[in-house]
């Protein structure tokens, strides 16, 4: 036995397995561009395979991806029509799941139907609906329209993508955590609040700029951030974003989303548009973008790479200045229960607001100690 569980007053790591079951609820698969070019397209979410597909009719398709003739993967497949034809035998499957023709049959068996699943295109992207019960999508969990996409006074969805094995929860947890955005990612949080109701996680959070971090030679300073960032239900967070430069503000749309691959790995998506300037060329507005969008890109690295080593915890041991982490595992839990289950302390209204009068008392002084040590005045220990 582990000496560590003999002692009560040492505090031991508890976790349970991932949960076998995905979160229901709507899931970018990505920008429809990428999926509109008339082929077939592999998607691995959800622990299976699917197909996603344009047919001539312009809609597009998320079905199975295994013809259920004799198992041949359709994204390897031929659009025709406005069906997906299986490489093996031909056989045509429509974006309803029906089976529409078979060349070298009389006729189509009255069971050749293969799964269809809801998909959604919204400014911009693919969405598709994921509920374990079988259940359609009400307007109570839709996704809202973002503000800017496809206007002309806004650039294009600059996007990135990336495999993280490691369960969905970990990204979750960020919602709450605002120490992590000092020591992680060189930020200054001043703000920092919560709210949670119904399949809505928001946070507010203010950021101020650190000295010990200036800016590169030649690009502006910037003096900090305020960002209002929710995750409408359990894996699409939409982020108003906007950077404070000392020569006026630039608003920005930032998303962060995933999609399940299986319990322990799920794909992470990002992407951002930026408001264009009076004036400002479309080729210079977009280098806006990929320059905002790659300093993201360089936080999200980070968070990753803290995923890939850290160890699952169900009972993390918090402090005051912690955020509200018990509180946002049960609103997440509201979309791995059945609908039936899902009790009022999941999606009643919560509100919980950082004190960060200790935390910036803290973070200042380290800032001051790092600056003087960076212009070599720092004074040598006693």
């Amino acid at each position: 036995m582990n000496p560590a569980q003999q002692d009560p007053e040492i505090r031991t790591i508890e976790a349970v397995a991932a949960p076998a079951r995905f979160a229901r609820g709507w899931h970018c698969l990505g920008l429809v561009r990428d999926f509109a070019d008339g082929k077939p397209h592999a998607v691995q979410a959800f622990g299976t395979k699917l197909v996603v597909f344009r047919g001539e009719n312009g809609t597009l398709n998320v079905l199975d991806a295994f013809c259920r003739h004799m198992g041949g993967d359709l994204s390897q497949g031929t659009v025709k029509g406005d069906a997906v034809a299986c490489p093996f035998h031909d056989w045509r499957w429509s974006g309803n799941g029906r089976c529409t023709e078979i060349p070298y049959a009389r006729r189509v068996p009255p069971l050749a139907r293969t799964r269809t699943w809801h998909a959604l295109e919204q400014d911009g992207m693919l969405f598709v609906w994921h509920d374990a019960e079988g259940s359609k999508p009400t307007d109570e969990v839709a996704i809202p329209r973002i503000e800017g996409a496809g206007s002309a006074g806004w650039t294009d969805w600059h996007w990135y993508t990336t495999v993280v094995h490691t369960n969905c929860r970990e990204i979750i947890d960020n919602v709450v955590d605002m120490a992590h955005f000092f020591y992680i990612h060189g930020s200054l949080p001043t703000y920092f609040k919560n709210v949670f109701e119904g399949p809505v996680a928001a946070q507010y959070f203010k950021s101020g700029a650190r000295a010990d971090f200036p800016a590169p030679e030649g690009q502006p300073t910037m003096l900090g951030t305020s960002s209002v960032a929710s995750y409408y239900g359990p894996s699409f967070m939409i982020d108003d974003l906007t950077y404070h430069f000392e020569y006026g503000d630039q608003r920005t749309v930032l998303l962060n989303c995933h999609y399940p691959i299986d319990a322990n790995s799920f794909v992470l998506q990002y992407g951002i548009i930026v408001e264009k300037a009076p004036g400002l060329p479309e080729d210079a507005a977009m280098q806006t973008a990929v320059a905002l969008g790659d300093w993201v890109k360089i936080g999200f690295e980070q968070d990753v790479e803290i995923w890939k080593n850290k160890a699952r915890i169900d009972n993390p041991l918090l402090c005051e200045e912690d955020g509200p982490v018990y509180q946002l595992r049960r609103w997440y839990e509201q979309f791995y229960v059945d609908a039936a289950e899902v009790t009022a302390e999941m999606v009643d209204r919560f509100e919980f607001e950082l004190d960060t009068t200790r935390p910036l008392e803290a973070w200042n002084a380290e800032i001051q100690a790092n600056v003087a040590a960076q212009s070599g005045t720092a004074e040598a220990p006693a």
